[in-house]
């Protein structure tokens, strides 16, 4: 709420970064120098009033003075300050503070720890080759995945320019929902001189764009909706290649090899944006209640498309409700976290397995429920379901995944998944966490580790249910 967040560390930073006085801030927003004063000390609050005027006059967007995201920081910053081998320990309420107050230092020490753990893990990789401890195929850190992760993370799933372009393209071009596939190739053949050819089914590959000859080779293992998403790729790079190049050049990405994993992220995402245009697909998903499987008739894609579409619909002034959106294998490993919301899951010691995402496996294509709470007693509705791929024949390997899709409790009456369920009951809620190293609940049966920081109480004279009891009764606060 911007009427009630601590932000006079962020006002008192805009000002100075424009050079005005307290005096004359005040001049311009109409109030007392003493007010601007005591709102810079967090002695009063930044008033809605307050904030539309500072927007009218200076032209600025009041989101950068709002605390929205103070969640997402609070559960990064936990992640880095949970070292033990540091001594002094940080309380929940000092990560609070400086989430709240100061989120552009939160930011900063949030990019410089994982800049150190990439080094660390690098080194770690380097040293055990040059001391013969493991062979030479040992993986190499995927720091560039975990930077592009990161880097949507960051704007919150959501490129207004990338939706834009392709929402006027599909006018353009007169395409039509259900059935892209044609009309993309019409414009890729016109517009770009690029022929589409099939692709060898033994090749491997989904995609493959040869420059020289402007031919563009896609699998005729792909589904329909799969043929259009590798052709819509294929467009961003040719019609929007230097939108795509200026959102990377903004985002001080580390590495070529970052750079180029970005650069195929986000023609991915205008690649959905197309398919999916923005107005259609949030008029549609509102009017269906966001059912996924409807969603996914109408458009011609699957399940895991719409699901993803619907994390990134937060346009201002249209946005739908706030998804997050992940993907995880049968052990646990996450490969996709893209989140509209304030949620996030630890990076320290994987999520929490009271989730509904991992028990999806046990009902291959069923579509899963949950209530759940966070231990700040926030509460979320799940929707999770596997999914599997085979791009051979019989034999073949398939890979399944685990798509789970969340938004808050308050969001829920808006999605069909919440009918039935009791919003609310606060028994009706399963209490999970961020992960068991930085979870402040201490009486959880399935905890996998100790919370770091928390003292254990043990005692070789008796044995509880607990499996990690913890003195005081872990209050890390």
């Amino acid at each position: 709420m911007l009427t009630k967040a601590k932000t006079g560390v962020r006002l008192r930073r805009f000002r100075e970064e424009r050079g005005l006085t307290q005096a004359a801030l005040a001049e311009a927003l109409g109030i007392s120098p003493s007010y601007v004063n005591q709102m810079e000390s967090n002695q009063r609050p930044i008033t809605a009033p307050v904030l539309f005027k500072l927007a009218s006059v200076y032209d600025i967007d009041v989101q950068q003075f709002a605390t929205d995201e103070a969640d997402r920081l609070m559960a990064q910053l936990r992640d880095i300050v949970t070292d033990s081998t540091i001594g002094e320990s940080i309380t929940v309420a000092e990560i609070r503070e400086l989430a709240q107050a100061m989120p552009s230092v939160a930011r900063h020490l949030i990019e410089l720890d994982r800049r150190y753990r990439h080094l660390v893990d690098l080194n770690t990789n380097l040293s055990t080759r040059i001391e013969g401890r493991q062979t030479t195929d040992v993986a190499l850190p995927l720091s560039a995945y975990e930077e592009v992760r990161d880097l949507f993370y960051a704007y919150r799933n959501h490129f207004p320019e990338l939706d834009a372009a392709a929402e006027a393209l599909f006018v353009e071009a007169d395409l039509t929902v259900g059935d892209t596939a044609p009309g993309i190739a019409d414009v890729l053949r016109k517009r770009h001189g690029v022929t589409i050819v099939d692709l060898d089914p033994g090749s491997g590959e989904k995609r493959r764009f040869d420059p020289s000859t402007r031919t563009l080779a896609v699998s005729r293992n792909l589904a329909a909706g799969q043929r259009a998403f590798q052709m819509a790729t294929q467009l961003a790079l040719c019609a929007v290649g230097d939108l795509i190049d200026a959102q990377i050049a903004t985002a001080s990405l580390s590495s070529e090899e970052t750079r180029l994993l970005a650069r195929i992220g986000l023609a991915h995402y205008f690649a959905g944006a197309l398919i999916c245009p923005y107005g259609t697909f949030l008029e549609t998903a509102e009017a269906l209640r966001y059912d996924i499987d409807l969603l996914g008739n109408r458009f011609g894609v699957g399940y895991e498309t719409v699901a993803h579409r619907l994390s990134t619909l937060q346009r201002p002034g249209a946005k739908g409700v706030p998804f997050f959106f992940v993907r995880v294998d049968r052990a646990g490993n996450i490969s996709k976290r893209q989140s509209a919301t304030d949620f996030h899951f630890s990076r320290v010691g994987g999520t929490c397995p009271l989730w509904n995402v991992y028990e999806a496996f046990a009902y291959p294509g069923r579509i899963s429920t949950q209530l759940a709470t966070m231990p700040d007693g926030r509460g979320y509705l799940w929707i999770a379901r596997t999914v599997t791929r085979r791009t051979g024949g019989y034999g073949t390997p398939a890979k399944s995944f685990a798509i789970g899709l969340g938004c808050d409790t308050h969001h829920a009456p808006r999605v069909v998944y919440a009918d039935g369920l009791d919003l609310t009951n606060p028994s009706a809620f399963t209490p999970i966490g961020p992960g068991c190293k930085v979870c402040d609940r201490p009486a959880c049966p399935q905890r996998a580790a100790p919370p770091v920081g928390a003292p254990l109480d043990i005692d070789d004279h008796r044995s509880g249910f607990l499996p990690y009891p913890i003195v005081g009764n872990g209050d890390l606060d």
